[in-house]
């Protein structure tokens, strides 16, 4: 027992030693690895922040209302009856009175919203307007959004003089919709005067609805808005709308 002991405290000593030796060594290693992450993390963490440093947000102007959120549509599958201007509409769908992308105007009382029951069309109208006023804002970022007239009815049919202003001979079954053509200072209102128009913008709307699909996009006849010749058609009383219609599905 004796003649072992010195040997094992040797043993152990030696043992502790070299533990002592590297794990010093070791910690030494690792310190210093731990050091070099740290400052490749700093670096990266750098390069990333700057790669995911957003572009500054649009901020609206002075005293403008942020724009409502997407409203819910109760959509129901449609039917257009007869003709635009001799029809009746089965299940319309009710455009909102607002969304992200477009308000509406009522031209008979010069104000918004458009009443409701002004806002019903096919549930392919309202999905065709939809899109196509999207796309235009999408591609437009600083367009204003875009004004909303005159659909049909709740049930389509005769919507002349009775109902204010000039009134509509088609308008009756739900494939027509008006447009307030863009205004030249941004302002959310029909324009009153040639003058007022944003002809640019209005001629995207006009492209677009075209490459939509609409059989007829009548124009005002002092505007200069183009398009096939067959489809966009200048019409009286259109210098300060434009007035689409889409195809029977």
């Amino acid at each position: 027992m004796r003649g072992r002991a010195p040997g094992a405290i040797r043993g152990g000593i030696a043992r502790e030693s070299r533990t002592i030796l590297f794990g010093g060594a070791r910690r030494r290693r690792l310190t210093a690895r731990l050091l070099m992450l740290a400052a490749l993390s700093g670096l990266a963490g750098g390069a990333v922040a700057v790669a995911a440093d957003p572009a500054p947000a649009q901020v609206p102007p002075e005293g403008a209302a942020p724009p409502p959120p997407a409203p819910d549509i109760r959509w129901r599958e449609s039917r257009a009856i007869g003709q635009p201007w001799s029809g009746r509409l089965v299940r319309g769908v009710k455009l909102p009175a607002a969304g992200p992308d477009w308000f509406t105007w009522d031209h008979v009382l010069e104000q918004q919203p458009n009443r409701w029951w002004r806002r019903y069309g096919t549930d392919t109208l309202i999905r065709t307007l939809l899109d196509v006023v999207a796309e235009h804002r999408l591609d437009n970022p600083d367009a204003p959004r875009v004004g909303i007239g005159d659909l049909s009815r709740p049930r389509g049919g005769w919507f002349g003089k009775r109902y204010g202003g000039l009134g509509h001979l088609s308008h009756q079954n739900g494939l027509d919709v008006d447009i307030w053509y863009p205004r030249r200072d941004g302002l959310e209102r029909r324009p009153f005067r040639v003058a007022q128009v944003d002809r640019e913008l209005s001629q995207d709307l006009v492209d677009r609805f075209v490459a939509a699909g609409a059989v007829k996009v009548f124009v005002g006849p002092r505007l200069g808005l183009r398009g096939p010749r067959k489809v966009v058609v200048p019409l009286a009383h259109h210098d300060d709308h434009l007035h689409v219609r889409i195809p029977r599905p």
